[in-house]
């Protein structure tokens, strides 16, 4: 027997329960990013494992994301958001107290398993909940809580940080204030009659692919809180500039997400996705080719729109495939390729960055990623004309 939420219209109350905990969610591993250089200062001679305390949540969420699904298919959606919440206020704000490096790693490891767990149960509910434009509509306002979430933590962190890089830590005590709302709002499970056979997928194919294509747009994007740190050191900027201008980039991705479900009801998936990815790649040649913060900033706002708006896309297009029995186990596939393309962003940028400098890295990863999209979008009209 299976796990499912019974279908049916969520009051208000658990909307902006929803809602809350997504912004908690897509750039919770970046809040630390202002305080990377101060951090490498306190742990001299770790400079490796500085920046994997940023991508090592990623890592994280990529493995538990998983067992998250089958927890949200068995047990219910409400007991694993509950339980994230509470592992994510206090994972979070434990890095604070770390006196060492390891302890700090596996804080935010931990922090990773509970961020795994909000997406997951999140996604699920949202899909549960809604069918049709109204679950784009929804699925567009997740993703725009997020980036928000994204818009106002990331200059706050940056603020904290030049006080003391150890306080942005304390940001993650949010999760505390949203708990009580969702084990009050959210309304528990039953047991559905559906037999396992019946959530077998027959598009494993396209599963699959999606999957991929959501890490491949991830890495690149999440060069961003990894990489423009240290490019914008060399503009002279501190870490409240950095955190405001990192923070750019979610606030056009909220403006992405609002508009998704009107493009949604446009071109073909495959047409919006690739616009997606060019608009990504597009902000990268300019962060590349820039001389200064400014071009940056544009570079950044450019690339928001298009993560804005592919998220929700991969996410509605996986919710349409898979079914109610296995939805929780489909969707978590989706979080493992975000966050694995997370984790191994700084990773693969490496030794770009060593041929051809940072500017470079941002170059070379957009134009790439512009041109495959094109080439992508070239290929789906001439399949239609040839129909």
């Amino acid at each position: 027997m299976s796990t499912t939420t019974v279908r049916g219209t969520p009051t208000r109350a658990a909307q902006v329960t929803v809602l809350g905990a997504a912004g908690l969610t897509i750039m919770s591993a970046a809040l630390i990013a202002p305080s990377l250089p101060a951090m490498a200062v306190a742990f001299a001679g770790a400079d490796v494992l500085v920046r994997l305390a940023l991508t090592i949540t990623s890592l994280a969420i990529a493995i538990s994301a998983p067992l998250s699904g089958a927890v949200a298919d068995r047990l219910g959606r409400r007991p694993l958001l509950v339980g994230a919440l509470a592992l994510y206020a206090v994972a979070g704000t434990a890095g604070y107290f770390a006196t060492g490096l390891g302890l700090l790693l596996v804080t935010r490891m931990l922090l990773g398993v509970a961020v795994g767990g909000l997406l997951t149960a999140i996604s699920a509910l949202i899909t549960d909940w809604f069918d049709g434009r109204r679950r784009a509509a929804f699925l567009g306002r997740q993703q725009a809580a997020a980036s928000l979430g994204g818009v106002v933590f990331l200059p706050l962190a940056g603020v904290l940080s030049a006080v003391d890089w150890r306080l942005p830590f304390w940001l993650y005590a949010a999760g505390a204030l949203v708990l009580p709302l969702a084990w009050r709002t959210i309304e528990g499970t039953r047991r559905s009659s559906a037999p396992p056979a019946a959530g077998r997928e027959r598009n494993g194919r396209r599963i699959g692919g999606i999957y991929l294509l959501a890490l491949v747009a991830t890495l690149v994007f999440y060069m961003a809180p990894t990489q423009l740190p240290f490019l914008l050191a060399g503009f002279h900027l501190g870490p409240a500039v950095t955190g405001a201008v990192v923070a750019c980039s979610t606030l056009t991705g909220a403006v992405g997400a609002l508009a998704f479900p009107a493009l949604r009801a446009g071109p073909a998936p495959r047409v919006l996705t690739a616009g997606s990815i060019a608009l990504l790649g597009l902000g990268w040649v300019v962060i590349g080719t820039a001389g200064s913060a400014v071009p940056i900033v544009f570079g950044l706002l450019v690339g928001g729109v298009g993560v804005g708006l592919v998220v929700p896309d991969l996410n509605l297009r996986l919710a349409e495939l898979a079914t109610p029995a296995r939805r929780g186990r489909v969707l978590s596939g989706l979080v493992t390729g975000i966050f694995l393309g997370q984790f191994l962003s700084p990773l693969a940028a490496q030794p770009l960055i060593e041929v051809a400098g940072i500017s470079g890295a941002f170059t070379w990863t957009g134009a790439a990623l512009t041109a495959a999209a094109l080439t992508a979008t070239t290929w789906h009209r001439n399949e239609r004309e040839a129909r």
